[in-house]
């Protein structure tokens, strides 16, 4: 798992996040409203203050270090499906609650889907 499998998770994690917001962009557009701005207010603010301490110390060394089995590439990548459904929901629940339900379920549903595709994406790497 090295830098551009990294790399390819990330922006895949990203475009997760990104799903509710897209989703009322749309909506935004077609009743010729102002697109909301994406900004970091859907990630909880002690994990944005742990990120923070993180990202001034460089990057950790184990971003740089293949997970030593499967089983370990799989757990990372499970919990990286759970940020983004995490970081997804956030972003769901700052909606009207009018858009909120259809975002949550469109939120799971993608976390389902890619947890279903988790083991595959683990045994393309290897």
């Amino acid at each position: 798992m090295g830098y551009p499998n990294r790399l390819l998770r990330g922006v895949c994690a990203c475009a997760l996040g990104f799903a509710g917001l897209a989703a009322s962009v749309a909506l935004a557009q077609t009743e010729g409203e102002q697109a909301p701005r994406h900004t970091d207010a859907v990630v909880d603010p002690t994990v944005a203050r742990q990120q923070a301490r993180e990202i001034a110390q460089g990057d950790p060394a184990r971003w740089y270090r293949n997970a030593p089995t499967r089983q370990a590439r799989l757990k990372t990548l499970q919990k990286e499906i759970g940020a983004a459904l995490q970081e997804a929901q956030n972003a769901c629940r700052k909606q009207p609650a009018a858009e909120r339900s259809a975002c949550m379920k469109e939120a799971r549903a993608t976390w389902q889907q890619d947890m279903a595709q988790a083991k595959a994406q683990v045994d393309q790497e290897l």
